[in-house]
């Protein structure tokens, strides 16, 4: 009884002071320590600016992330922690790419005659999810933004669009605005006259909506418009593919998409 008594102490601490020992923790801790009763998971979840998410971000990103506008457009930082854990995996990517050391930019080298691309590391089978990609260097022929299943291949020979080249994947081409999917094209995007042009360093949101089974795209602050219906009920992985040599992308998850 004792013991449960001293428990019931733990769990009245005041925030304060939880906070400031829940600042040393890590995420997988933290995870453990919000199930422990509705007092620390308020002390946890109620500030997304608090020091403990803080100390968190300044242990896990790299200092580039956080001093760059990488991660402008998140409010917090619970969120840029969030966006790092749904980031490129450097372990499911083609060998012709790498991770920067920020975390969140591919980088793909010089190689000839390949196509490359790179998946996140956590999928979605359910919810909304909403993240920003950009091109940082020239498109070349083919630079395509999307999603793609775990059967999906990352690398291929040529010069390619691989997202939407079989039908694991589905792709956006930001070069000639067609959209692919099991290896045809399935009519050109934004459905508008003279579509503009991708500009470098422009961020794209991508929206996918696994209740409806639809992705769309967001060009600024312009909707437009869904470009896929019918997704399966499967895990679907933000993913893009590059061709040209040292280019680099960024992508940037940005949690719920906000409506209207």
């Amino acid at each position: 009884r004792r013991q449960l008594q001293r428990r019931g102490r733990g769990g009245r601490l005041p925030s304060r002071v939880l906070e400031l020992v829940f600042s040393y923790l890590e995420l997988s801790e933290l995870r453990s320590c919000a199930l422990v009763c509705k007092h620390w998971y308020r002390c946890l979840h109620g500030d997304e600016n608090s020091e403990v998410w803080r100390s968190l971000c300044a242990r896990s990103l790299a200092e580039e992330a956080l001093r760059t506008d990488i991660l402008c457009n998140l409010p917090s930082y619970k969120a840029k922690i969030r966006a790092f854990q749904h980031a490129f995996s450097t372990n499911d990517c083609s060998r012709n790419v790498y991770i920067k050391k920020n975390g969140f930019t591919l980088h793909r080298n010089p190689i000839a005659q390949s196509t490359d691309g790179a998946r996140t590391k956590i999928g979605f089978s359910e919810g909304r999810h909403a993240w920003e990609v950009w091109w940082e260097g020239p498109l070349g022929t083919v630079a395509v933004i999307g999603i793609a299943t775990k059967r999906a291949p990352m690398q291929c020979q040529g010069y390619v669009a691989l997202l939407g080249s079989d039908d694991q994947s589905w792709g956006w081409n930001l070069v000639d605005n067609n959209l692919l999917h099991n290896g045809e094209v399935n009519g050109s995007f934004p459905q508008c006259n003279n579509a503009p042009k991708y500009q470098i360093g422009e961020r794209i949101r991508v929206i996918l909506d696994m209740e409806d089974k639809t992705l769309a795209f967001e060009r600024g602050y312009e909707f437009l418009g869904v470009a896929f219906r019918g997704l399966p009920k499967v895990c679907l992985y933000p993913a893009v593919s590059a061709v040209y040599g040292n280019t680099e992308v960024t992508l940037v998850y940005l949690g719920k998409p906000l409506d209207g």
